[in-house]
């Protein structure tokens, strides 16, 4: 079933020109996107972001110099509309760099994309042997209801593989056993990947990059992600546009079905459109009069996994070729390890220094997210020694960056409090919601963007694509179809198949 084209969509009485502006709330990718184009266009657009810089969780952070890629964005996407535009933004800024990482895992290096030389060594015969045989299991007696992320890893790579990978490394990063995660995760993050498609790039190869979670190599700005975004706000500016930061949205007052005045940085902005990729959950808390009592109360059941990143600055040459490195091993905190060398040489601005950024997965509020920088950068190198990738006195100096509501959670319940705040959001005639957060969905940047690109042709042009449609395949299909039509023709998944409330 396709959801791209929605015609008794409210979108569809958004297109004409308007004197007022359209608000953009958040200046991350899908919030640029949006106002680049609507400037393009030389309609009037504000953007109200609540930092001092943007990018979003795509910024690039710059501490004396040296440069932070937080949580590592490959510009790699199957759309030729976000290439395209990616290209006109930075041009010849943009390098191809090749694709190198590895799994940490039982104390050895696996390559990754798997090299099935490597995978004989590291595992051994009677490992592999099992991980086959749990595969054929799964193959002859798959679990029938695909409900949570352990089943639908176990259907398609078998227990064993899910023990040995997905179990330590997801509940890791999620902070959540992983039959309390939904299965649209999964199918979203390593859509296309499967135990035969995995084996078949281990001995063959990933001709063409067909398998998106095997790419081999990708773009990358000079001088990391945020480069893209501080590109693009500079062209807005250009066109016209207002890029205003430091400006935390307050207040969304809505009336007879329009949001009618956004308050934003003590100042009051009278738009005739918004988007917004503010979370959901703060969407529904900033609204005025309240929204109602259902949509309130699952927009406080949303919850998110906050990220920080500790970058270390060490004497003497890279600790590894890497871009990163996962981190299998439960007896340290971190998650993954990038070398910003590996990505761009201009992001480590001494030739005689690494520079490695160790990221972890919290909960504001919780034990790590509490630690004192300094705290975090001593378990920082206590755990680089630890995994023996550097000595402890090899580390000069260090950093930790905090980002809040990094990933939004795909916990047992978040598909029907989605579901009840979108009812409530349909409503609202003027206002699309973009973007991660704004959709309580983890895309990446590309689709975030698409979502964006997607609401401005809603509001220019008059069409009626359901923006939450957008990269929402569950993927429940052949690997071979999953990167046909994966934008304008993506199916729903089975949370998106509930009828929504539409305007009467």
């Amino acid at each position: 079933m396709t959801t791209s084209l929605t015609p008794a969509s409210p979108t569809a009485r958004l297109a004409g020109r308007d004197d007022r502006p359209t608000l953009v709330l958040g200046a991350g990718p899908a919030g640029l996107t949006a106002s680049y184009l609507l400037a393009k266009q030389e309609r009037p657009v504000i953007v109200l972001e609540a930092e001092k810089q943007v990018g979003g969780l795509a910024k690039t952070v710059v501490r004396d110099g040296y440069r932070f890629d937080l949580g590592g964005h490959r510009f790699f996407t199957k759309s030729e509309e976000v290439e395209r535009l990616w290209h006109a933004i930075l041009q010849d800024e943009f390098l191809l760099r090749p694709r190198m990482s590895r799994i940490y895992w039982n104390n050895r290096f696996l390559d990754y994309p798997l090299r099935g030389s490597d995978v004989i060594k590291k595992l051994g015969a009677v490992e592999l042997a099992r991980a086959f045989g749990s595969y054929l299991v799964a193959r002859t007696r798959p679990r029938g209801n695909e409900q949570s992320l352990e089943d639908w890893v176990s259907n398609r790579f078998g227990k064993r593989l899910f023990e040995l990978f997905f179990k330590t490394y997801t509940e890791k990063v999620w902070g959540v056993p992983t039959s309390e995660l939904r299965a649209e995760w999964a199918a979203q993050r390593i859509k296309g990947l499967s135990f035969t498609s995995a084996a078949k790039a281990a001995f063959f190869g990933n001709e063409g990059n067909k398998v998106k979670s095997l790419i081999q190599e990708f773009h990358y700005p000079r001088y990391g992600p945020g480069q893209m975004w501080e590109a693009m706000t500079e062209e807005i500016r250009a066109l016209g546009g207002e890029v205003r930061l430091e400006c935390p949205v307050e207040k969304l007052v809505i009336d007879r079905g329009r949001v009618r005045e956004v308050v934003a940085g003590g100042e009051t902005f009278r738009p005739g459109h918004v988007i917004s990729s503010l979370p959901l959950r703060t969407t529904v808390a900033l609204s005025k009069p309240p929204a109602p009592e259902e949509a309130l109360h699952a927009a406080a059941g949303l919850r998110y996994r906050d990220f920080l990143t500790v970058a270390l600055v060490l004497d003497g040459e890279d600790l590894f070729p890497d871009n990163w490195i996962y981190i299998h091993e439960p007896s340290v905190r971190v998650g993954r390890i990038q070398n910003y060398r590996s990505w761009s040489p201009w992001m480590v601005p001494d030739p005689t220094k690494a520079c490695v950024g160790l990221e972890y997965f919290c909960f504001a509020g919780d034990d790590l997210w509490s630690m004192s920088d300094d705290d975090l950068v001593e378990l920082a190198a206590k755990e680089l020694e630890q995994l023996g990738l550097a000595p402890r006195s090899k580390v000069e100096r260090g950093y930790a960056v905090r980002v809040p509501k990094a990933y939004p959670m795909y916990d047992v319940d978040y598909a029907e409090r989605v579901d009840s705040i979108r009812s409530w959001l349909e409503g609202i005639e003027n206002l699309q919601q973009v973007g991660r957060n704004g959709l309580h969905r983890y895309n990446n940047s590309d689709h975030s963007m698409l979502t964006a690109i997607r609401a401005v042709e809603n509001l220019t042009l008059g069409t009626s694509y359901d923006i939450w449609a957008v990269n929402a395949e569950s993927v429940y299909h052949e690997e071979e179809m999953a990167e046909e039509h994966p934008y304008k023709e993506a199916p729903e998944t089975p949370s998106m198949k509930q009828p929504v409330a539409t305007e009467s």
